[in-house]
Formats: structure tokens, C-alpha cells, sequence
């Protein structure tokens, strides 16, 4: 659809027949004879107009032309049934069809509720680990209702695992933990919190292997041994055995697994001042302290610490370099003890996190699964496969790739024998067929937590070893998984059945709106593409339809066409007047049988439903128009002549503002509004001639003709307003009551005029605004300059503005404003300055106090009825003068000795600065606690604009210093647009005086990607150091221009590592899980 046209959419359109002469031609005919005829019809309703074919868009006048009703056969539209397919589905909402899962075989996806990447990434990790999964089923339905996250929990992996939806909800999870949906956490941490939590909730189970579930799978034991040098033997704490669910290592600096384990299980040399005190020798010795691995789990968690702390920025960064590690991790060198067997792993998931921020990014978990040994990505919502690869099919357009690969002994040739290998546990993998496999490396730079499962071969020597294990310490409870249950218990299955099928009847009744949808529009475009080449009439003895244009346009748009509606065709008279032609096709009998048979409606208007009386009327209107145009030419002339004078049988009386806006008038057909009142604002309120001397009343005589013309005019428009016509002959009185009024006021004018003459003659030359040159030891008396200002507009206004102008405040008023508690001043005088040896005081309009004469003080006393003795007297010195007065006798012939200068000037030849010594003091104690309440208020400010410019340069432009120094000023626009300098780049923001400098600082670094560290930040000359002080602190006011240099001294790095910190911080630094469920410490 093309853009519409809005070129003329404000203009009166004309009426259509005026746009053929034939017509008009044809109405005057019809006036005249007062017959129709056949032709005359045929001419006026368009019926001879060809029928259309191609245009671009349909022809309103042409009742025979159908383009346009319907889009080319490319073309669509925004709705109806020539809408995209696309937009037609869309219209019936979410397809969820879309959220059925592939099959039971693919897996689903978690919901991410703002910021729960890290939680879905370990629950899915969780889930993928089927002896969890099934020891979560096993648990019983009163333990499930007795612990609520359990419980929970039971029921998204019963989701996960039996959904046909193809991603679940965790809201209901992450709700029972009560963790904040907006705030990014570590999963690493949530791990262990989440493990911590279900082995205590686990207690409560009856199931051994329930209750032991945690421990079997991811507790492994470690100790800390600290052997001495000198004796040989261990500590006693050295045999102490720690739990450890996930075992931590160094990245930074190391390149694979390997030596992450070797710098984890490492001997520490303790000597000097780190020296052991040996329990045995009872003296300080070297000694060597080591980690040692006592028992592996079958899940083994490999937390790489990707987050390093810098010292010399104070913050955490993450390490972003590459980190192998292998497919196959054989453990058992890395063990104390040998007796629990072959300790090989196979890689089983790796969490990654993405972004180069510590406390912000993304988290997605790759994870290989056990049945079929494919690997799946979990996005949150979004599960792809991966194939064989962890990283996908390639390394291309991944974070990890194969760097190499290494034979790895089968597991079928391991000491026990080929019926054991082939055993299958509990279902954990599938099995290993070739005699040797191929170890691959895998190469990633955003890996941060992996997991590797025991591989099952192993699985009985482990278990046998456990059991002997227990023995020795006489545990209650083995773990045995063959107590798991393979199947959803009933009491969740019931739930996930219910959701199954409220799903899939979602999707059959969208699938059924889209294909009745669907079908329902080929049936309508058939139906227009049908018809509509039927509809033009082909001949003129062929009978035809009226048909209303606008009710065709919904036929062949809506998928529901109403009813066919002629109404609005109809004249008074129930027939087709010729206005309607703009609104109207003709078609044919067979095009209008289909539509009205199938629609109904109506009225049904054919060829011989034509109006004549609609005609003779709109003839005589035409003829009426030619008349009434030929009246209003020559009255027009009639007009002309008496405004401009030359008319001279003018008899009565029409406002002359009035009939010059009527001689510009475009002459129309009939009369308009504005031609009502021709002497509405002649006539006084007491329906008399109004005073030619009124604002408004201007007038001028007119031709008896002239006026009965327009008088006829205003009637026809305004019958009921005779006032705004009222007849006023040349000689009609004026209203004398209304004279009377203008003789007062005139009067009164006078006055005003006469006392304002005075005062501009007593004062002369503070009227005209003229600055007077000032002699040293004169007295002279204060005034504020804003009142002078006022004074001079009021002695100055003249016109229309003689009374409009307002007064000044009263002299006395204005002169107890100036004095303050402690009877000193509360203004300054305006400062003086040296012009050509005179001295002169600098003129204001608003500020300060202003030096006048002795003599103009006294007029101002007489005039505003105010006491000398309360005048403000001041004295010129120099600034080396005595602080003592001179006599009156001394400034005499002081002032006399100046004012006798040869050239009448006064002219003073000296260097000495001027200074005015007033009485009373100015009070600087007021002064000041005015300035700074001024400054408080200047510094209060909000959501306005600094320009911060970038300066590339070793020197600082004098512009940029000047720009930086200069003065606010509260009326001065200030660009928002950043631009570029000949300096460097500048920028604009957006700050309030609370702003921080530190906030500012973090918007030149988002702007202009400058470190804050390397920001040197000035005001003209001064550097504004600190990021704790505001901008209202440093002084800085809206329109100022700071400029900024960068230091290049630190590195760079991402803003969004400094974002995210200040989100910590703002959060109370390393709150991490604090106020949910998973810190809690609750006895079960």
C-alpha cells in the first residue's frame, strides 16, 4: 500500500459537477426547459465513462471502473483477506504447536525468568544424571509434601522427563528457594548450596538409597597432610578426612587439566617464618604440606576459578584464555589409596559462561547423553544437539574445539571379565564395543565447570569397595541404586497427563482456527475473483445496480462481508441523487443477483431510481450560484470605490475593518458566515452609533445598493442576528452616553500625559536612559536599577500603552526592601568604570543600585510622596583615600574646580580606581547568606545538560579553557546533540547536581570509552579529582563545558565488568544467595 496523500486533505472539495462544463451546461438546459432526458442522465451520473482497465488505483467518478478493489495478484494487504499468510497467522496468537517437544527422546528446556541462566544450567545438569533423576522419583509422596523444595523439584523433573511441552516452567522451583529472579548468581556456588540443601531434606526419606543419594554421587574425601622433615611422620590432623563435593582449580597461567591437578595436589615447602611446629620434635621445623586425594565420587565436579582478583585495580576480572581438558580422565595416580581400582572418567557435561564480566553473562550447559552418547546444548528455553562432539559437529562457531586426540585403553580389556563389562548398571551408558577408544581433547576459553562420570565398568569395583568401606565403619545404609524405581510415580504422572492433554487440545483447536481460516479466505478470493469481473455492464440497454462503494471495498476485504447498505446512496426522496456519484458503482443484473441473494440487505437501486427532483434542484442552484457570483462582482466594485474614497452617494454606515475583509473574500456561490455583521462593531452597547473615536469603530459610508446586498447577505446567514445588521444612516447621532465615557477618558489621559511630561522634564536624562559622567566627593543618593528601569517605561509609554503600562513601586516601598536587620544594605551599587578620564557607572536593568543626582532624588521625594532623609547616600573615592569624610566646603570646591574644565567635560586625570563609599554600609553578613541560598538553588538542579569535551592533544584550546570558564546562564540554550571539534569529540549528558562524579565518569567511558581509572577530568584549569563528591560539590552548574583527557596509564577493559560490580555493591557486596532458602539453617 503507497503512502497516502495528505496534500489536499484540508481542502473544500468541489462539488462534481462543477468539473465539467458539459454539465453545467446541461443543469442550465434542464432549469430552463425543466425536462430530463435520457442523455441528461447518461451525461451527469458518468454512465458513458469507459470501463477501466489497469489503473493503479480506482476512480472515484467513474461508477464503471473496478481497479484497485482488489491487490494485483502479487500484492497483499495489512488485514482482511489479502493479508500475508504470515500476518493471518500471527492474528491467531502463539502457535502451540510450537512448544510441543520433539519427541520424548529430545530434551526440554528451562524458562528463564530474568536472570536464572545459572540455576537452569545445574538443574538440567542434575537431571541429565539418570540415577538422580531416578532416585528424585523414588522419594516418598509424605516426604515430597513434608518438604516443599523437594517437592518441587520431584515435579520439573517429572516435567522434564514425560512433557510434551519442548520447555518447562521453573518459576515454581525457583520460587520455593526464594531467589531473586533479577539478580545474576554464580552456579558454581548455587551447585553447592543446592547439594548442601537436598542432603538435608534427604534425611527424611525411608529409602536408604534416597537418603544416601547425594553422598553416592558426588562426595568424595580429601586431606591436608603436613609432614615433618626432620621426623618423617605425619600430623595427627593429616589422617583427618574432609568431604568435598566439587574439587576447585587454577586456570590462570595454566593451559589443560593436567596441570590444574599437579598445581592442585602440589607440596608446599614450609620454612623460615612459615615453619611447623612438629608435635612430635615439640620445635619449629621445615616441613611440606600437601593435598591429598582419599576417595573419588562417581560424579566428579571440576570447578575451574576463571574469577581472579586484581590487586592493582582492586577488582575481579575473568580469565578468558583457552583451557584444554580430555574426554577420558583417568584419576588413579591422582588417589592415596589404590584399593578402589581404575578411576576412569568420561566427560558427561560442561557449564560455560559467557561474557567477559565477573558478575554478569550468560550461563549454558553442553551435556552428553547417557542412553545414546549424543550431546545436547541447554540455552534456557532453547535445546540443540550438538552430535558427538560437546562443541558441536565442528569447531566452528564455538567456544571449544578437538585439539587432539590419544588411544585410551578399552574398558572391556580391564582386569575383570567380559561378562562384567557387558553388565548393565542401572542403564548409566551404553556399552563399549571397540577394543581401543580415542581420547579427544577438548580446547575452550569460557568452560567453567565440568563434570565427569565414573565410567560404569568401574562401577562394582567401587561399590564393593564402598561396601567394605562401610563395614569398617559400621554405616547403617548402603547405597544401592537398584532400589530406584524406572517409572514416574502415579501421583506426578496424574498431573503431567492432565498438562499433556490440555497441550495437545491447544494445538487441535489452532490447527482446526487455521485450517477453517486458511479455508475460508481461497473461498472468499474465489468468490471476489468471480465476481468482480461480472460486475461492469457492458452496454447501455443492459439493466444495471447501484451499488454503494464502500460497502464493495468490505465485500472484497472482510472475511465476513455485512449486509449489502445502500442507505447512504438515498436522497430525501428515496432515489440516487447525482452528489452520489463519487460514492457508487454501477454493476451488472447477474454481479448484483449473486451479491444480494447471498448478502440480502439493500435498498436495491437501479437504472430508473435516477432523482429528477434532486436535478431541478441542484439546477436552480447552479443557476441561483451564476447569479448571485454576477451580483457579488459588481457589488464588489461598488466596494472598491467607496474604500478608496471616490464613491460619493454613500447613505449608510458599515464598519471599515468589516468591508475590507469582505472586497478580499473569493467571491463564491452563495453567502458565508463571514459576511454576517457588517456593523456589528460599529453599534455601542446601547444600540447606538458608536463614537468613531472608539478602538474599532472606524466607518465609512456606502451606496444604498451596496448595503441592501450585504444586509440581505447577513440575514441569510444569520436570520436570528438582525443586531449585527442594524441599519445606520449618515445621519445618525452618535451615542452620546458613550461620548460622555471617551470624554472622561481622554481626560483622565490627559492628566497622565501631563504629570509623566513633568517628570520626564525633571528628569531628563534618567528618561532618555543616558549615562552622565560622575565627579568624585559629590554626594549622591541609590536606586535599584530595576526600579529605574520600571520608572522610565512608565514615564516613556505614549498611545495605546499610556495606560496600560504599570506604575513602579511605591519610592518608599521599594527603599525599606533594600535595608536589612541590621539596618545595612542588601544591594551593591553597580560598579564603577574609567572612560577617557571620566568615570562612568555600568547600566543594568535588572541588578544593582544605580547613582543619580541629588536634584533627581528630591524630584523623586516630591513626586512619589516620599521622605528625603530616607534616601541611600553615596560618595565617590579613590582607593587610596583617608577613611575619613571630606568637608562639605572641600567636595564644594572640589566639584566646582572639576565642572571648570575647558571643555566642559569632566575630566579626571588620574590612575586611582574609583570606589563608592555608601551610608548605610552594604552588610555583607546578608550578602553572603543570600549568595550562597542563590547558589544552592543554582545548584539544585535536575535532568540537565554538561558538554564534556575529549581533548586528543598535549594542549588544552584556549576555546575549550574559555568555554569552561564561562559563567552559567540560566537563559542560554544548550545543544543536545554531541558533535565533533577540531580538538577531539564532545559529548552531551544528561546529569542533576546530585550526580556523582563517579556516575559521570561511567558516562564518558560508556561515550566516549575512556577507563575511568584514566580519566583526567577538568573545569577550565582545575582538575576535579574523587568520584565520591557531586557535581553540585564541584561546583559544576547545567551548560557547563568540562573536557576530559585519557591517561592511557591502566589497561582497558569492559564496562561491563565495572557495571556489574556497582550492581554488587548496590546489592551489599558478596550477598550472593543471602535471604533464601539455600542459606538457611533449618533442622529436619
Amino acid at each position: 500500500m503507497g503512502r497516502p496523500s495528505t496534500r489536499s486533505k484540508n481542502k473544500k472539495h468541489k462539488h462534481p459537477l462543477d468539473q465539467l462544463d458539459s454539465s453545467l451546461e446541461i443543469l442550465r438546459k434542464i432549469h430552463a426547459s425543466g425536462e430530463i432526458t435520457d442523455g441528461d442522465i447518461s451525461q451527469l451520473f458518468n454512465l458513458s465513462k469507459p470501463i477501466c482497465q489497469g489503473c493503479r488505483v480506482n476512480n472515484k467518478d467513474n461508477p464503471n471502473c473496478f481497479c484497485g478493489l482488489m491487490p494485483s495478484a502479487s500484492g497483499s494487504r495489512k488485514s482482511g483477506i489479502w493479508q500475508k499468510t504470515s500476518d493471518f497467522l500471527q492474528s491467531l496468537g502463539p502457535d502451540p504447536c510450537s512448544e510441543l517437544r520433539d519427541s520424548l527422546d529430545s530434551p526440554a528446556g528451562l524458562t528463564n525468568l530474568g536472570a536464572t541462566c545459572y540455576a537452569n544450567s545445574i538443574l538440567q545438569c542434575l537431571y541429565m544424571n539418570s540415577t538422580f533423576r531416578r532416585a528424585v522419583f523414588s522419594i516418598e509422596a509424605d516426604v515430597l509434601q513434608r518438604q516443599p523444595v523437594l517437592d518441587q523439584l520431584a515435579r520439573l523433573f517429572a516435567q522434564l522427563f514425560a512433557s510434551k511441552r519442548s520447555f518447562i516452567d521453573s518459576a515454581p522451583f525457583i520460587k520455593s528457594l526464594e531467589l531473586d529472579n533479577g539478580v545474576q548468581q554464580d552456579s558454581h556456588e548455587f551447585l553447592t548450596l543446592l547439594l548442601s540443601l537436598l542432603e538435608r531434606c534427604l534425611r527424611s526419606s525411608g529409602n536408604p538409597a534416597v537418603r544416601t543419594v547425594i553422598q553416592a554421587l558426588f562426595r568424595g574425601g580429601v586431606s591436608h597432610v603436613t609432614r615433618c622433615s626432620n621426623c618423617g611422620r605425619d600430623s595427627d590432623a593429616s589422617s583427618k578426612v574432609e568431604d568435598f563435593y566439587e574439587l576447585e582449580l587454577n586456570v590462570l597461567g595454566l593451559k589443560n587439566l593436567e596441570e590444574s591437578l599437579d598445581d592442585y595436589l602440589r607440596t608446599e615447602e614450609l620454612n623460615g617464618e612459615n615453619q611447623y611446629l612438629c608435635e612430635f620434635c615439640k620445635v619449629r621445623v621445615d616441613a611440606s604440606r600437601s593435598i591429598t586425594l582419599r576417595t573419588l565420587p562417581r560424579v566428579l565436579n571440576i570447578q575451574l576459578k576463571r574469577c581472579v582478583f586484581l590487586p592493582k585495580t582492586t577488582t575481579k576480572k575473568k580469565v578468558t584464555s583457552s583451557f584444554s581438558f580430555p574426554q577420558q580422565l583417568n584419576m588413579s595416580r591422582r588417589l592415596s589409596n589404590t584399593t578402589q581400582g581404575d578411576l576412569s572418567y568420561d566427560l558427561s557435561a560442561i557449564l560455560i559462561h559467557k561474557g567477559t564480566a565477573v558478575n554478569s553473562g550468560h550461563y549454558v550447559a553442553h551435556i552428553k547423553d547417557e542412553k545414546t552418547g549424543i550431546w545436547w546444548e541447554f540455552d534456557d528455553e532453547h535445546v540443540s544437539r550438538l552430535g558427538d562432539h560437546p562443541f558441536g559437529e565442528g569447531p566452528s562457531g564455538s567456544t571449544g574445539k578437538p585439539i587432539q586426540t590419544d588411544p585410551v585403553k578399552s574398558l572391556s580389556s580391564s582386569k575383570h571379565g567380559p561378562d562384567e563389562a557387558k553388565t548393565d548398571h542401572n542403564d548409566l551408558t551404553p556399552q563399549l564395543s571397540e577394543k581401543f577408544q580415542v581420547n579427544a581433547m577438548f580446547s575452550s576459553s569460557d568452560a567453567y565447570l565440568l563434570m565427569y562420570r565414573l565410567q560404569h565398568a568401574n562401577l562394582c569395583n567401587l561399590q564393593r569397595y564402598e561396601a567394605e568401606d562401610n563395614k569398617d565403619e559400621h554405616v547403617e545404609d548402603g547405597f544401592n541404586c537398584s532400589q530406584f524405581i524406572m517409572s514416574l510415580p502415579s501421583f506426578l504422572l496424574g498431573d503431567i497427563n492432565s498438562s499433556n492433554e490440555s497441550l495437545l487440545q491447544a494445538c487441535d483447536k489452532y490447527k482446526s482456527e487455521k485450517e477453517k481460516g486458511l479455508n475460508q479466505i481461497s473461498k472468499r478470493k474465489h468468490e471476489v475473483r468471480s465476481i468482480l469481473p461480472e460486475a461492469p455492464v457492458q452496454s447501455d440497454d443492459e439493466p444495471f445496480f447501484w451499488i454503494s462503494t464502500s460497502w464493495l471495498h468490505h465485500w472484497v476485504d472482510d472475511f465476513i462481508p455485512p449486509a449489502v447498505d445502500n442507505s447512504a446512496l438515498q436522497c430525501s426522496h428515496g432515489k440516487v441523487p447525482v452528489t452520489a456519484i463519487n460514492f457508487m458503482k454501477r454493476v451488472s443484473a447477474i454481479a448484483w443477483s449473486k451479491l444480494f441473494s447471498k448478502y440480502g440487505g439493500g435498498p436495491e437501486l437501479s437504472k430508473n431510481d435516477s432523482c429528477f427532483e434532486c436535478l431541478k434542484d441542484a439546477a436552480r442552484t447552479l443557476v441561483f450560484g451564476d447569479s448571485y457570483r454576477n451580483r457579488r462582482t459588481s457589488m464588489k466594485e461598488i466596494a472598491e470605490s467607496a474604500l478608496s474614497g471616490i464613491c460619493s452617494d454613500g447613505i449608510y454606515y458599515v464598519s471599515r475593518p468589516w468591508l475590507q475583509q469582505w472586497v478580499k473574500r473569493k467571491i463564491t456561490d452563495a453567502p458565508t458566515e463571514a459576511d454576517a455583521g457588517p456593523s456589528a462593531s460599529i453599534r455601542c452597547p446601547h444600540d447606538g452609533l458608536l463614537p468613531e473615536k472608539a478602538a474599532g469603530a472606524k466607518r465609512l459610508l456606502v451606496p444604498e445598493n451596496l448595503w441592501l446586498f450585504l444586509r440581505e447577505d447577513a440575514l441569510n446567514v444569520k436570520p436570528d442576528d438582525s443586531l449585527g445588521c442594524h441599519s445606520f444612516l449618515k445621519d445618525s447621532a452618535q451615542c452620546s452616553q458613550c461620548q460622555d465615557e471617551l470624554s472622561e477618558v481622554a481626560c483622565f489621559e490627559d492628566s497622565v500625559r501631563e504629570v509623566r511630561n513633568v517628570q520626564r522634564q525633571n528628569h531628563e536624562k534618567l528618561a532618555a536612559g543616558k549615562a552622565s559622567a560622575l565627579i568624585p566627593y559629590c554626594k549622591y543618593f541609590l536606586l535599584p536599577s530595576s526600579w529605574l528601569a520600571k520608572w522610565r517605561n512608565y514615564v516613556n509609554a505614549s498611545g495605546k500603552n499610556l495606560l496600560s503600562s504599570l506604575e513602579p513601586d511605591p519610592l518608599d516601598v521599594t527603599i525599606n526592601k533594600l535595608i536589612c536587620q541590621h539596618f545595612r544594605l542588601l544591594e551593591r551599587p553597580l560598579e564603577l568604570v574609567l572612560k577617557r578620564g571620566a568615570i562612568f557607572q555600568k547600566i543594568s536593568n535588572t541588578d544593582g543600585l544605580a547613582l543619580i543626582t541629588e536634584d533627581d532624588w528630591k524630584f523623586f521625594c516630591q513626586e512619589w510622596h516620599c521622605s528625603e532623609e530616607r534616601g541611600i547616600a553615596a560618595t565617590i573615592y579613590y582607593d587610596d583615600d583617608q577613611q575619613k569624610e571630606a568637608r562639605p566646603e572641600e567636595q564644594l570646591n572640589v566639584c566646582e574646580e572639576q565642572l571648570q574644565t575647558a571643555d566642559g567635560t569632566n575630566v579626571i586625570c588620574t590612575t586611582k580606581k574609583p570606589i563608592i563609599r555608601t551610608f548605610p554600609e552594604v552588610c555583607e553578613d546578608c550578602l553572603g547568606e543570600r549568595a550562597s541560598s542563590e547558589l544552592m538553588q543554582r545548584l539544585n538542579y535536575c535532568n540537565e545538560y554538561i558538554s564534556v569535551i575529549l581533548i586528543q592533544g598535549k594542549e588544552v584550546p584556549r576555546s575549550v579553557l574559555e568555554a569552561s570558564e564561562t559563567s552559567f546562564d540560566p537563559c542560554r540554550r544548550i545543544s543536545k546533540r554531541s558533535r565533533k571539534t577540531n580538538s577531539g569529540s564532545s559529548i552531551n549528558v544528561k546529569v542533576s547536581g546530585s550526580t556523582s562524579i563517579y556516575q559521570l565518569k561511567m558516562m564518558i567511558w560508556e561515550s566516549l570509552g575512556i577507563v575511568k581509572e584514566n580519566q583526567i577530568l577538568c573545569k577550565g584549569l582545575n582538575e576535579i579529582e574523587g568520584e565520591d563528591s557531586t557535581l553540585a560539590d564541584c561546583n559544576i552548574f547545567p551548560g557547563d563545558a568540562l573536557w576530559v583527557r585519557d591517561s592511557k596509564i591502566h589497561e582497558n577493559r569492559d564496562i561491563a565488568d565495572e557495571i556489574s560490580e556497582q550492581k554488587l555493591e548496590s546489592q551489599h557486596v558478596e550477598e550472593g544467595f543471602r535471604g533464601s532458602i539455600l542459606t538457611t539453617d533449618f533442622s529436619l
